[in-house]
């Protein structure tokens, strides 16, 4: 990020934590509109997000932006690791399988088994990217193949390989027949890494 502005804003934000377009327009000498149109890119970018309401003065309650939680951290992937450990640490196969079908069901949602194929997958697609997978299905010889270009549990997945499991169980609780994990974090042509499940049987 080139501008000088935005990186003051964000230093502000490093020392302050918050602040609102009034406050930044007072600091940094600039009209309000001047101000939201650099907050909208930082937005934009993920760098910062509307934290909350403040009131100044008459009027309505104003935004009040911070730095965003991808730039902050959240801890998430240390808890849900620490939570893998303690519920299925020690825990014989069968049961870490009946726990991971269990989450995978919850997080599958609704099935549609009975409906045609084609709009399983559709719908499969829907709920995947609905947690943020970035999936996409094609056509194979070999039956449908789901690819899954983004992993949510990346940060944890080296620790936890027992998540492409509940992803499998996820795939069949919409899908109905087996699923068989094909590739996992392999690189695409673009240099991502994705995962993939062909669907056997239908």
């Amino acid at each position: 990020m080139k501008s000088t502005t935005r990186m003051r804003i964000l230093d502000y934000f490093r020392k302050h934590q918050t602040a609102s377009v009034r406050e930044l327009s007072s600091l940094l000498g600039m009209t309000g509109a001047n101000i939201r149109h650099h907050l909208a890119v930082l937005e934009l970018n993920d760098l910062i997000e509307i934290v909350g309401q403040r009131k100044e003065g008459r009027g309505r309650p104003l935004h009040v932006y911070g730095l965003s939680r991808r730039v902050l951290g959240d801890g998430l992937d240390k808890l849900a690791g620490t939570l893998l450990d303690s519920w299925l640490g020690g825990a014989a196969d069968e049961r870490r399988e009946a726990g991971l079908r269990s989450v995978a069901e919850r997080l599958a949602g609704v099935t549609d088994i009975k409906v045609p194929v084609m709009k399983r997958l559709i719908r499969a697609v829907a709920r995947l990217n609905e947690l943020h997978y970035q999936a996409r299905w094609e056509a194979s010889a070999a039956g449908p193949r789901l690819i899954l270009g983004h992993c949510p549990y990346a940060a944890i997945v080296a620790d936890h390989p027992e998540l492409c499991r509940m992803d499998a169980f996820l795939l069949e609780t919409r899908l109905g027949p087996s699923v068989e994990q094909t590739a996992k974090l392999q690189l695409s042509d673009k240099g991502l890494p994705f995962c993939a499940f062909l669907m056997v049987g239908n």
